[in-house]
């Protein structure tokens, strides 16, 4: 009997062990951003190109939160710094709240588009 106790302890204690040492796989928040579809410029909605145009000359914004830290907090967009990554919004016609519809602006010139509040973004494409 006390053998198979002892039998019983040895297999806990090496499924102990061996959960602790197995390295648990790596699955990176960033994997989404390398699969972020990509739009043109041109196939923006207007108000987005307008944005773009506002943000490149450094406004003015239409909104207090217009550049703000975007903290990337989804993990879809390239992993970086937190303060890499600004957000601004663009208008939705008769929508009388800021809407969903955002650009994502990095500090490398790279620009995001969301129309869907952060839940996907496409690359813009100049």
């Amino acid at each position: 009997m006390r053998s198979i106790v002892d039998g019983h302890f040895f297999r806990a204690a090496l499924l102990l062990l061996a959960t602790v040492l197995m390295p648990l796989p790596v699955i990176a928040r960033n994997e989404s951003a390398a699969a972020i579809r990509e739009i043109n410029l041109s196939a923006l909605p207007a108000e987005a190109r307008q944005t773009i145009v506002l943000i490149k000359n450094g406004g003015p914004f239409p909104y207090a939160r217009d550049g703000v830290v975007f903290g990337n907090y989804e993990g879809l967009l390239p992993p970086r710094r937190r303060g890499h990554y600004r957000e601004y919004t663009v208008p939705t016609p008769g929508v009388r709240s800021r809407g969903a519809r955002r650009i994502v602006a990095s500090r490398d010139a790279e620009y995001y588009y969301s129309d869907d509040h952060y839940r996907s973004f496409r690359h813009i494409r100049e």
